[in-house]
């Protein structure tokens, strides 16, 4: 099977969108609207580069449910132990900060529950994290249906439940959905992973040059900055994370992807994007530490100085991969010495 370097290349592009997502300042600012807008096919792509690879590994497998098992557990394990890392970060922070950690933590411990922990992936500071207990889900709502042989209709399906997420968002002004959050597998994730599972079933199309998919995700990038700008600034809507362009735009970078499989090989960007995740899992630690380092040196962490923001989102970023790639190695040479 050949490799598919243009999907970790622009991994790259994605996990540097999510933390410029995360370290620029909100975007009450057209410029900084604009920026916030056009990073917001990270995510998406993400999922759906997961549901792809993933149906390579169990499509005619026979034991595809020991990978699926495998798998599910792996992510399993990332989500628990970096829950546990800002866990145990906020409880350390709460006591050494507040005059009252008392009543803190156990303000902090009410947000603790069952829901938060298992499906939404909130409750510590590692907001970042429910991207990873959401693809958990949608992997195991997609490989029952996969074993059903109705991954069409689950197709159609997720589809109808993204679209209905949307009226959680900035669509909320027309009728809003009553539920606490969007950002979940049922209305985000599983759509896409399962759009990105799908893909690597059907060949139509390489009917296409890799050019026309480009230009067409060129063209709802804009529809997408357009579709936002006329919900957040012309109708005053709620901002959102995502949007019906959200979905071609998707679409057509993956289908990009697919049509230039070499884009990217033996690039330095693209072996940063094949470690996306420890990036993104890691990075919300660092954020807290230089908005820390940017108040001792008598700086303002959230200021609309671009100078300054981009300095922080390099650093925020930087400090995350070496990190990683020093936790990487730390892990390899203990199982070595085993």
């Amino acid at each position: 099977m050949q490799r598919n370097y243009a999907i970790d290349y622009i991994k790259f592009y994605a996990i540097l969108a999510v933390v410029i997502i995360h370290t620029f300042p909100g975007n009450d600012q057209p410029g900084y609207f604009v920026l916030d807008n056009l990073s917001r096919f990270a995510v998406p792509f993400f999922f759906a580069a997961s549901g792809y690879l993933f149906s390579l590994k169990v499509s005619g497998n026979q034991q595809s449910f020991a990978y699926f098992r495998k798998y599910v557990t792996k992510i399993l394990k990332i989500y628990v132990s970096w829950l546990i890392f800002y866990f145990v970060y906020d409880v350390a922070r709460i006591m050494l900060t507040n005059e009252n950690p008392s009543a803190e933590l156990s303000k902090y411990m009410e947000n603790m529950t069952a829901l938060n922990l298992l499906y939404y992936g909130q409750g510590t500071s590692g907001y970042q994290l429910w991207f990873v207990i959401s693809l958990v889900w949608s992997t195991a709502i997609l490989y029952l249906f996969y074993r059903l042989k109705k991954v069409r209709l689950l197709l159609v399906i997720a589809l109808c439940f993204n679209l209905l997420g949307l009226f959680g968002q900035s669509y909320s002004i027309f009728d809003e959905l009553p539920v606490s959050t969007t950002r979940a597998a049922l209305y985000v994730s599983l759509f896409y992973t399962v759009l990105g599972f799908w893909l690597a079933t059907i060949q139509t199309w390489q009917k296409y040059n890799g050019r026309i998919y480009f230009y067409l995700f060129c063209l709802f990038t804009l529809l997408q900055v357009s579709e936002g700008f006329w919900l957040q600034k012309g109708l005053e809507a709620k901002h959102g994370e995502y949007f019906f362009s959200t979905i071609f735009l998707t679409l057509f970078l993956f289908l990009y992807a697919l049509s230039n499989p070499n884009l990217g090989k033996g690039l330095f960007l693209t072996k940063m994007g094949a470690n996306s995740l420890g990036i993104y899992a890691i990075h919300v630690f660092f954020i807290d530490m230089i908005d820390l380092f940017f108040k001792q040196i008598g700086l303002e962490p959230s200021t609309h100085n671009l100078l300054q923001n981009l300095v922080d989102a390099f650093l925020v970023f930087v400090v995350s991969y070496a990190t990683y790639q020093l936790l990487q190695k730390m892990k390899a040479f203990r199982l070595n010495r085993n």
